[in-house]
């Protein structure tokens, strides 16, 4: 058996390719929507993928599933379970797809997979089985766990509530996941575990950074697991509920798109931005019907200079897809102002994995910088001049943009908090008549909503530098954070 993890490290995805040696099959598990890396990988290895399954549907990336399906011929295998309303709709009638119960088995080659139901994370969530039959296995060597098992975490039951707002369904998912992982003390404790997420998905809150595991060492050391083995039911929901990060706002679109089915791209190919001249920026910036970002790394490069309106969104650290599904719309007309042309591909594979499709174009940012009349400086200020620049304008709004439970511990007296990942849902709680302070814990956060809210015309002051560097005198500890 051939088994390759295939990470994208901007979102902090796994995607799985496993082929059967001796019949040249393949099946690729949880790929993202640009499947040609999967391809070349297969094939450099002399493997044809022939299958392609889906643990879940995901709410942090399009999947690839219907890309392979349509383009390639690949037969799918997708969750059937869930209920009425968490069915993958876009495949209930397409032939080349396979929809499967608790224990259906497929094969591809002389690998088997089993159908296991481990839902909680999302209702029609399956984790899958793999026996290396052809290599002489009788039991499974491997357990394909989607978002039910990370290495250190479990999935987050909370997302169907809090990125795709079905009210009230956050405590009985909790429930549902706390069966499901006490299901797994069935099995066995040299079983590898295949996790879909690692360190920096915003899929879970405690995502360990080695790629996988095995079921015994997680058993002895992930907190939340062992919780539900050896735990009561309220106190698990009561844990697993309890400091979630605050989901991106594309997670809702990528929920209703990979249930209705993701768009496919045209021809099967990634979009080709041109390349833009230095005499049509100006034109481009002052129509309004384009939004720039900037992928440049530095946030104190930015804040001395960038285009009008442009976000800032660095490419490196899976920082772009936040950013801009964050604070941009499906529809939204891109144009990347990149370091160098080497940069553009991997910013349009980043954009298309979350939907955002229409990369228009690209220049290096150094000649959209280089044009006079079309670009500002960021008002800034140093968290440790905070108090001193409040004092000069009381009536000024203080904007905290860390998380819920991060603000909890201690904010600023009198701050609002909003996570730069859901602000441009909460805008109209921003006002368009006052200054604002905006500020996070080390200043990079700050960095990405100061520049949306420039680029929404309010009136934004940076604060950068270390949240423990703001004066005791205008602080206010350990109070409930707003939601």
């Amino acid at each position: 058996m051939f088994l390759r993890q295939i990470t994208d490290s901007s979102l902090a995805q796994n995607a799985y390719l496993i082929g059967c040696q001796r019949t040249g099959e393949a099946i690729i598990v949880d790929p993202e929507r640009d499947v040609d890396r999967y391809l070349k990988i297969a094939a450099d290895n002399d493997f044809k993928i022939t299958a392609v399954a889906d643990t879940h549907i995901h709410a942090d990336y399009l999947s690839g599933v219907r890309e392979l399906m349509e383009h390639h011929g690949v037969t799918a295998y997708l969750s059937a379970e869930g209920g009425p309303d968490w069915q993958f709709e876009w495949a209930k009638e397409n032939p080349k797809a396979r929809l499967l119960h608790e224990g259906d088995v497929f094969k591809v080659g002389n690998i088997e997979l089993k159908a296991m139901l481990s839902a909680g994370h999302t209702p029609e969530h399956m984790s899958f089985l793999v026996t290396d039959i052809g290599g002489g296995a009788t039991e499974p060597t491997a357990l394909l766990s989607g978002d039910f098992i990370f290495v250190g975490d479990v999935g987050r039951p909370d997302l169907l509530e809090s990125a795709a707002g079905q009210v009230g369904i956050m405590e009985p998912s909790a429930r549902t996941l706390y069966k499901s992982l006490r299901k797994t003390s069935a099995l066995s404790e040299h079983l590898q575990i295949l996790p879909a997420h690692g360190a920096g998905s915003a899929c879970g809150k405690a995502l360990g950074a080695v790629p996988t595991s095995v079921l015994g060492y997680e058993r002895l050391h992930n907190g939340a697991l062992r919780e539900a083995l050896e735990g009561s039911e309220d106190d698990f929901v009561k844990e697993i509920l309890s400091g979630q990060p605050e989901p991106p706002r594309y997670f809702a679109r990528m929920k209703r798109d990979n249930k209705a089915g993701p768009t496919l791209l045209p021809g099967g190919k990634l979009p080709e931005p041109r390349r833009l001249k230095a005499s049509e920026v100006a034109g481009l910036v002052n129509t309004g019907e384009y939004t720039f970002l900037d992928l440049r790394t530095s946030r104190d490069e930015f804040m001395k200079q960038h285009l009008t309106g442009s976000l800032f969104a660095p490419m490196p650290g899976g920082k772009l897809p936040i950013v801009a599904g964050s604070y941009l719309d499906e529809d939204t007309a891109i144009v990347l102002l990149v370091n160098s042309e080497n940069d553009v591909d991997e910013a349009v594979r980043q954009l298309i994995r979350i939907g955002l499709d229409k990369v228009e174009a690209w220049l290096p940012a150094s000649e959209a910088l280089a044009i006079s009349g079309i670009t500002r400086s960021q008002e800034a200020i140093t968290t440790a001049g905070l108090a001193k620049a409040l004092a000069a304008h009381p009536n000024a709004m203080i904007l905290d943009v860390r998380g819920a439970g991060e603000f909890a511990e201690s904010h600023v007296e009198g701050a609002t908090n909003i996570a730069y990942t859901r602000l441009a849902t909460r805008l109209s709680e921003v006002p368009n008549d006052k200054r604002i302070y905006v500020h996070c814990g080390s200043g990079l956060r700050a960095s990405f909503a100061a520049s949306y809210l420039a680029n929404q015309d309010r009136e934004v002051v940076y604060v950068d530098g270390p949240f423990s560097e703001i004066t005791d005198s205008i602080m206010n500890e350990s109070v409930t954070a707003s939601a």
